[in-house]
């Protein structure tokens, strides 16, 4: 068989060469750059990730924001706390009936929030319980939570 007027049989060699780099280069591409310095985020970048993952990955607000009475979040009063609209599919006797104010001033220490964050641990070390999501995030972005609702204005809350 011929290729581009080589024989198969010449390019045996030039094929394990290319096996052999391709096989170097995932190796190299899937390791962690232990040399690479991560930049520490100044404030205005932690509050801007926190931004992110309270509001696009998180969801905070879909609990700790109130609902106005046609049932779309009242973002005059973000994350002021709020009524859980959620009912369980069975019925438990520890549901919580409102979601605590988180805007401006979170309920526990920056620490403990951190905590309960990256563990899913309340202060008195128990777990949160339903239907609050037993959050497992990054120390970084659990720092950069706490830095967005430290920044966010307090409201009145529910």
């Amino acid at each position: 068989m011929d290729f581009w007027g080589f024989r198969a049989r010449d390019l045996r060699p030039f094929s394990w060469v290319v096996i052999i780099v391709s096989l170097f280069a995932l190796s190299v591409s899937g390791r962690p750059q232990a040399s690479r310095q991560t930049k520490p985020l100044n404030n205005n970048d932690r509050v801007a990730r926190g931004k992110y993952v309270v509001e696009g990955v998180a969801m905070c607000g879909m609990c700790h924001t109130p609902r106005t009475d046609s049932g779309e979040l009242d973002t005059s009063h973000s994350l002021d706390g709020a009524s859980v609209w959620l009912l369980p599919a069975h019925p438990t006797e520890n549901w919580p009936l409102k979601a605590p104010r988180i805007a401006g001033t979170p309920p526990a220490s920056d620490e403990d929030m951190i905590r309960l964050l990256t563990t899913g641990v309340w202060t008195d070390g128990s777990h949160l319980r339903p239907p609050m999501p037993q959050f497992r995030m990054s120390r970084e972005d659990a720092d950069a939570v706490v830095a967005y609702l430290r920044s966010l204005t307090p409201g009145a809350g529910d």
